[in-house]
């Protein structure tokens, strides 16, 4: 009934704007319209609470996260540089997705212009190359703080710092810049419905009546010179690094240096099993998985992360848990 409802909306929208989804004309003029979680519609609400609950856990735990780091000088050091990079990423990574998957849940706001729906697919696929690309940051960092102690200072300057961070920043806008274009190309002939809460690119592009195959290895394409080979670099430095722990001859060292690495294995397992989790759910259980698990398991994914891996460092990282004390302590005796 849920979903009668909201195609109900749709269609009394489009008649308010005086336009027919015909197969002649193009649709893009009326925009988008998401579904939120098909077949869970009568959830919304109740589904929006934990949503909006890890929303602004994560909100709070990386921006704590940023202003420790930047009001410690002690913590002005390339590991918690990159860290705060990968804390500003997931604020941004969950903002494009959540605000409006809660307009969703909580007024029926369904209705986003396709422009916008293509902004808001870009910055997803943006933030999340360029998660990934911190990630392989951290990787390398510990690689050279562990292998290299000795060259740390001179290998991981200011200066390489600034050219990492304009890598990253630069690799993911030529990956997902031209997603845009070949997305404009299509021609767009039906009501555009979205059966989603959010816009990404090949939900956008299977809504138009044109040969998309050019999207689908396009797509197929980014993810293996992005993701994939972020995923190869990463476990190749992590083999290094495991050979150079086991070839010390202190049992201390040893468990000081995988101590150092732990919180940065957690942060990659978080980020990249559920995504490789619903990449496989998806091509090979989609047949036998509701959609609505799918579409559930991509919203979590940008909010569950985010919320965690403040945590993780804080928990795990003592200079990070005595810098928040001392903010804290800080802003009580001004309150005061």
């Amino acid at each position: 009934m849920a979903q009668v409802r909201s195609l109900q909306k749709i269609m009394a929208f489009l008649s308010a704007n005086n336009t027919a989804a015909v197969n002649n004309s193009d649709t893009r003029l009326e925009g988008c319209f998401l579904l939120g979680i098909p077949g869970l519609e009568d959830l919304h609400i109740w589904l929006s609470i934990p949503f909006c609950t890890m929303y602004v856990a994560a909100l709070a735990g990386n921006g704590i996260l940023i202003c420790v780091i930047l009001s410690q000088p002690s913590l002005h050091e390339p590991m918690y540089i990159f860290l705060s990079m990968l804390a500003s990423t997931d604020v941004l990574l969950s903002t494009s997705t959540m605000p409006k998957a809660l307009a969703n849940f909580w007024l029926s706001s369904t209705h986003i212009s396709f422009d916008g729906c293509l902004t808001q697919m870009f910055f997803i696929h943006f933030l999340f190359v360029a998660e990934s690309a911190v990630l392989l940051a951290m990787a390398f960092d510990r690689y050279v703080a562990i292998c290299s102690p000795l060259r740390y200072a001179t290998i991981l300057t200011s200066t390489t710092i600034g050219k990492i961070v304009a890598a990253t920043l630069a690799r993911s806008f030529i990956i997902m810049f031209p997603s845009i274009f070949l997305l404009k190309r299509l021609h767009y002939c039906r009501v555009n419905i979205i059966a989603h809460t959010f816009c990404e690119h090949m939900g956008i592009a299977r809504l138009s009546c044109s040969d998309i195959s050019i999207n689908v290895w396009y797509g197929l394409a980014a993810a293996l010179l992005s993701t994939g080979l972020d995923v190869i670099l990463i476990a190749v430095s992590y083999i290094h690094i495991l050979r150079a722990v086991f070839h010390l001859s202190s049992q201390d060292a040893r468990s000081k240096a995988l101590s150092t690495c732990g919180s940065h294995i957690c942060v990659i397992l978080l980020f990249y099993i559920p995504a490789l989790f619903s990449v496989f759910a998806y091509r090979f259980g989609g047949r036998h998985i509701p959609r609505y698990v799918h579409i559930l398991l991509a919203n979590l994914y940008v909010v569950i992360p985010p919320m965690l891996n403040p945590i993780i460092y804080g928990v795990r990282t003592k200079q990070i848990l005595e810098g928040a004390k001392q903010l804290f302590s800080i802003f009580v005796k001004e309150s005061k």
